[in-house]
């Protein structure tokens, strides 16, 4: 079975601040880059979003990926199966449920397994991400995050 290559990478210029993501996806040999820009949000809400825009990107289910990304924080509570915990815990004290939840849903149509790579680095298609994220943080166009907007106190707690 082929393997698709996902690579992200989220940007927040203020923390909260405007906000991007940048996505390379690469397939037999085809390659694919996304980016968007938040007005107001997170880094780590930029890095999770990422990552659920290139999986809700898919046409069809049960695709084997490789997501690579700099975010510890994706990677780990993901692949230490911290995220569960949260679940069942309702995300008490964790923040944005919002995403995990809207992840969950995406993750669980695919086999996915996530690779944590060093940010600024060696890597080129990181790199290209990260200049992505941070082209859309500077310029936009801008949507709202809505769900961080409206929960904003409770998001930065």
């Amino acid at each position: 079975m082929d393997i698709l290559e996902i690579y992200t990478d989220g940007a927040s210029r203020g923390n909260p601040g405007p906000g991007g993501y940048g996505i390379v996806m690469k397939w037999k040999g085809q390659r694919k880059e996304l980016s968007g820009a938040f007005r107001k949000t997170t880094n780590n809400r930029m890095e999770l979003l990422a990552v659920i825009i290139a999986i809700e990107s898919l046409t069809r289910k049960g695709v084997q990926i490789r997501c690579y990304t700099d975010s510890k924080y994706v990677v780990d509570a993901i692949e230490k199966k911290w995220v569960f915990g949260w679940v069942q815990k309702q995300f008490k004290g964790k923040k944005n449920k919002d995403l995990w939840l809207r992840f969950l849903a995406s993750y669980k149509e695919h086999q996915i397994q996530f690779i944590w790579v060093k940010g600024h680095a060696s890597n080129v298609e990181n790199n290209r991400c990260d200049q992505l994220a941070t082209a859309a943080a500077d310029s936009g166009p801008f949507e709202i995050d809505q769900w961080f907007e409206a929960h904003q106190e409770e998001a930065l707690l």
